[in-house]
């Protein structure tokens, strides 16, 4: 059962191009979000797409593929865990934050 806790598996599109990030000690980090829909739904014969966003990082080699292959717009498979932290807003006043960390990516 320990191998069934927090894992996350989403398919969907990349919403913008990675910020990749290098780090002092030579590692890399790639940002990016992804866009997920279900099933569309028809309401007095209007179609209604229901879009999630995710909030995505990877390091390292999984860093290095999506600097290379990962371009708004295209699809991916990710597998990974989420991650809650706490960071600064704009406004100074701390906001938590909850991402998802990939530890498999496939370009669809």
């Amino acid at each position: 059962m320990q191998t069934l806790r927090n894992h996350v598996t989403l398919i969907g599109n990349m919403g913008q191009n990675a910020q990749i990030t290098n780090c002092k000690n030579g590692n890399k980090v790639a940002r990016f979000s992804i866009a997920t829909n279900s099933q569309p739904t028809v309401k007095d014969g209007e179609v209604i797409k229901n879009t999630q966003w995710h909030s995505v990082f990877a390091w390292g080699n999984m860093a290095q593929f999506i600097e290379n292959y990962g371009q708004k717009g295209k699809q991916v498979a990710i597998h990974g865990r989420l991650v809650k932290r706490t960071v600064l807003a704009r406004d100074g006043k701390p906001r938590s934050v909850t991402e998802v960390e990939v530890k498999q990516i496939i370009g669809l």
